[in-house]
């Protein structure tokens, strides 16, 4: 049965922080990483994000589970909507607020709307994806007439300089000489951002004058068989690449070890992340749906930094998917990273554009570096 999405919606809290005021919010860590900072914001592109932090007290404005919600609020699928019509809501994000209950369930709540099927996905920036893809399925099966999935992060609350170790001037000569080592936990810090997506799914065939995207298809393949953790929190990596998780550590060394930080293991990371995406991924794919060029009207690539974007257009013209810039559209230099949320909130952008044409195919492509997971999803405008 097609399966459309028919309204995306985005809510990103509070107003836009620039790089000069992003310390204010998340703090100083020994005054040392605002020189990281600028190492890093130079290479990723950013120039604005946004956090649920109010910036007169500190305190947080949302949970991860309100940013959800509002995203959902805004979805206007059809005139006659309320959200009291949704069937089934499928939530996925890389922190949630609390380890149990699941994350769907925190959204239900917030929106107080009768019950439904909720599901929740974990991961990290598959776990949008995966619950879209959780979404489409169950109503391409007929379980559910509709469905809506969600994306959502609140990176910020993790990041705030009390939760972070300091950084010694060794690694700030590090950085200086070879950018591409700015990851682990200060790369995170100066990159993600919070917000959150919502998509609207329906059987019902689209109104007429109402842009809509039917999903041709959602591949998503791991390789965690051949390759170790890479992006991790709640764990600490020990020497031989396996990890020593938060329920082998007493409470207060876990905490001073830094083991709730959210880290990446940086040679890792660059030696394969480009490889898997394109090289191990994109030829199954090519040979699976006959992917070609010539059929993508748009990529819509969520890539962590600009940093990434060269390495993959040549990565992508390795097996022979060179793809022209002027048909890539991404909006992380306004948006920042923001995980899970970021496939929403990019297609949120170009949704509501006005650019698409009816016939169009969108790819869209999604890395996960936790254990590295990769996803491209094609797209029809109708």
């Amino acid at each position: 049965m097609p399966v459309y999405i028919t309204d995306i919606a985005t809510f990103l809290p509070n107003t836009p922080v620039s790089n000069e005021h992003m310390e204010e919010l998340l703090g100083v860590v020994n005054q040392l990483p605002s020189r990281t900072r600028r190492i890093i914001l130079r290479n990723n592109g950013i120039k604005s994000r946004y956090y649920a932090i109010d910036p007169e007290t500190g305190e947080i404005t949302h949970t991860n589970a309100q940013l959800a919600a509002e995203a959902i609020r805004q979805l206007k699928p059809r005139p006659d909507f309320t959200l009291d019509q949704i069937e089934c809501l499928s939530c996925g994000t890389s922190l949630p607020d609390q380890i149990m209950p699941g994350h769907a369930p925190m959204v239900h709540g917030e929106l107080g709307i009768p019950p439904l099927e909720v599901v929740s996905t974990a991961g990290i920036c598959l776990a949008g994806i995966t619950a879209l893809k959780y979404a489409w399925m169950t109503v391409a099966s007929g379980q559910s007439r509709n469905a809506v999935a969600t994306g959502s992060e609140n990176s910020s609350s993790a990041m705030k300089a009390e939760q972070m170790k300091s950084l010694g001037a060794e690694k700030i000569a590090e950085l200086e000489a070879n950018p591409s080592l700015s990851f682990e936990e200060d790369f995170l810090r100066w990159m993600l951002s919070d917000g959150a997506g919502a998509a609207f799914l329906s059987c019902d065939p689209p109104e007429q004058n109402r842009p809509a995207l039917k999903i041709d298809w959602i591949e998503i393949l791991s390789f965690a068989n051949e390759l170790e953790a890479c992006m991790y929190a709640g764990a600490n990596k020990l020497k031989d690449g396996t990890l020593r998780g938060w329920r082998q550590y007493d409470g207060l060394e876990a905490i001073k070890q830094g083991v709730f930080n959210v880290k990446q293991d940086v040679k890792l990371l660059n030696a394969e992340i480009i490889k898997t995406a394109t090289e191990r991924t994109l030829p199954r794919i090519i040979e699976k749906h006959g992917l070609r060029v010539d059929q993508v009207d748009w990529f819509l690539p969520h890539y962590s930094s600009n940093y990434f974007r060269k390495p993959l257009m040549d990565g992508l013209a390795k097996v022979g998917m060179e793809i022209p810039e002027e048909r890539w559209f991404t909006n992380l230099t306004e948006k920042g990273n923001t995980g899970s949320a970021s496939i929403y909130i990019i297609l949120e952008e170009l949704f509501h554009s006005g650019r698409l044409k009816k016939g169009e195919k969108l790819l869209c492509f999604i890395p996960e570096s936790a254990r590295f997971s990769m996803c491209y999803m094609q797209l029809m405008v109708c």
